[in-house]
Formats: structure tokens, C-alpha cells, sequence
């Protein structure tokens, strides 16, 4: 199978991944559209240091997107912040690889 099939990617998002902190705040590079699987759901998750949150959206996007934690993501005209990145990769083995995006 390789990567996510093309047409469950029926969304687009813009995605401006966040480079780390400046003088002013946190810095990002330059947005992309990217398609992708939009899961408006609730879910909890645990953060880097191990405490529970709850994502308010799922994307799922190709394995080569760049959205790294923290990413401003623009999801049905909504800003939100990446609060986990995930990368779904079978190593060969024929599963759907792709990143799986966890959204505040």
C-alpha cells in the first residue's frame, strides 16, 4: 500500500510549521496547503511531558508533511495550535503510512 490513498486526503489545511522561539514569541516559516483526512472529534492525549489533554481535531496528511509540535494549522477557517505529531510508518510492511496530527 505505501502511503495514504489520494482521495480519503478530501481536505485542505495551511500549515505554518513553527521554526521555535524568538525575541517576540514562537516563529514560523512559510505556510503550505496541504490535503489531508479531517477528524473533527475529542480526544485525549498525552502531551511530551506525559499529561493528559484533549486534541479537538485528527488530521491525517502524507508522511512528508512538515508539522512539527506547536505548528499554527488554519482547519475549516479555525487556527489552531499541533499538540502531537505522529508518524504512522509500517516500514515496509503494506499499511496506509502517513502523519497523524493531534490539533488544540
Amino acid at each position: 500500500m505505501g502511503s495514504i490513498p489520494a482521495w480519503l486526503l478530501r481536505h485542505t489545511v495551511h500549515i505554518e510549521p513553527f521554526e521555535g522561539d524568538g525575541p517576540y514569541g514562537p516563529e514560523y516559516g512559510e505556510q503550505t496547503t496541504v490535503a489531508c483526512f479531517v477528524d473533527d472529534r475529542l480526544q485525549k492525549i498525552l502531551n511530551a511531558e506525559g499529561a493528559e489533554i484533549v486534541a479537538r481535531g485528527v488530521l491525517y496528511m502524507p508522511l512528508d508533511t512538515v508539522s512539527p509540535v506547536g505548528s499554527r494549522v488554519t482547519v475549516n477557517g479555525r487556527a489552531a495550535l499541533v499538540l502531537a505529531a505522529l508518524r504512522r510508518d509500517g516500514g515496509g510492511l503494506p499499511t496506509p503510512d502517513h502523519l497523524e496530527v493531534a490539533l488544540q
